[in-house]
């Protein structure tokens, strides 16, 4: 076991950017208000499944379809590069269908472990031990737990302001992870 606080401190930074929970209030906020009571515990519990399990299977996935490590890292740095721009400037540049319910579909998946997060999840494994990438998800899911069970609280806290400013900060360090990301893969695709 390779236990390291940094590696988890900067997995978990990375995670809780791309997840970008305090940035979904809004949303979330708006699910509630269309149907009814958010389940957080769920949705938490059903999040965590599928990144650990992609995080796992992931790579192998990958190899069936013929596609390497770092191949995938860089395509991952391009759409953390996406997402953050999206943060920054305030842009949609993708676009989700609108969700039918509250239930797990909306929430664990495309909202907490979506695309961007399943892609992030493999581009650390080929820089993080997988142990500190576990412990990462699983802090992390504890912060999407306490967040939807009190995103009115922070939401009234934090005010329209405060939640563009918080957003926005995860964007300027999502920008530089994917950078990193990108420079710390992309020599591998020429070897």
């Amino acid at each position: 076991m390779q236990l390291d606080i940094r590696e988890i401190a900067t997995v978990g930074m990375v995670l809780f950017a791309v997840i970008d929970i305090i940035g979904s209030i809004p949303i979330i906020i708006d699910l509630k208000s269309k149907f009814g009571i958010i389940e957080s515990e769920k949705a938490s519990i059903v999040a965590a499944v599928i990144m650990i399990v992609f995080l796992f299977a992931g790579e192998e996935l990958l190899k069936l379809i013929g596609i390497d490590v770092n191949s995938f890292a860089v395509a991952g740095s391009f759409v953390l590069f996406f997402l953050a721009l999206e943060m920054i400037l305030g842009i949609r540049i993708y676009r989700d269908e609108e969700a039918s319910s509250a239930s797990i579909v909306p929430l664990a998946f495309p909202l907490i472990a979506g695309a961007g997060t399943m892609t992030t999840l493999l581009s650390l494994k080929s820089q993080f031990h997988t142990i500190n990438i576990i412990i990462a998800i699983l802090l992390n899911i504890l912060i999407v737990y306490l967040v939807l069970k009190s995103s009115s609280k922070i939401e009234r806290m934090l005010g329209q302001n405060g939640l563009g400013v918080v957003r926005k900060t995860f964007g300027v360090v999502l920008l530089a992870i994917a950078v990193k990301l990108f420079a710390a893969n992309v020599k591998g695709l020429f070897l």
